[in-house]
């Protein structure tokens, strides 16, 4: 099976959330700079969120690059992980709407979580695919970075209970870890 489809549908929905996001900013009532303050909240949360809409993105462009083809179970975990991407718009306005209070910072490192998870699934399903001596298997490895980004969210979720900024920054270094550029898969595959 070709996997242009789901290249392409894929973009589409990625495209959408970032749509979505941008619309669920309400412009402030105010013509000065101190009106754009009361907003800040809502604002950094919206920026948060398109680096990671755009981490996932790029990750999953480069990752389907280094593939050749799909099958039914790679449709179902991308399925799976864009369900997860999905839910960053709400979590995002939740989040900012509420000046990063626990409940709502807890959900968005579930959303983090489970996207991550999910992405985790979906390589590894395209490697099992492919075989463990693929390239995108080599260029994958033990994956490290994905791996230390799922634990930093499982901790970063009870930890907004107890200090929701720590949370918050423990979710802008995993983003400024990705944000770093990830060369695996170009060494592995041309690009």
């Amino acid at each position: 099976m070709g996997k242009s489809r789901l290249e392409a549908f894929s973009d589409g929905v990625i495209a959408i959330i970032i749509t979505i996001m941008v619309l669920e900013m309400k412009v402030p009532h105010g013509d000065d700079l101190a009106s754009l303050r009361l907003i800040y909240p809502v604002f950094f949360s919206y920026i948060l969120s398109f680096v990671y809409t755009g981490i996932y993105w790029n990750n999953h462009h480069h990752m389907l690059h280094a593939t050749q083809k799909i099958s039914g179970p790679v449709l179902w975990a991308n399925l799976h992980l864009l369900f997860w991407l999905s839910l960053i718009p709400f979590a995002t306005g939740w989040m900012g709407e509420n000046h990063f209070s626990e409940v709502p910072t807890a959900l968005y490192g579930v959303v983090l979580l489970m996207a991550g998870i999910a992405y985790y699934i979906l390589s590894r399903s395209l490697i099992r695919l492919h075989g463990a001596d693929s390239p995108l298997a080599k260029a994958i490895g033990n994956d490290i970075k994905g791996k230390l980004s799922v634990v930093a969210y499982a901790v970063a979720i009870p930890l907004s209970f107890v200090n929701r900024w720590i949370a918050l920054a423990m979710y802008v270094l995993v983003a400024i870890m990705w944000l770093i550029p990830d060369r695996r898969i170009e060494k592995v595959v041309e690009i």
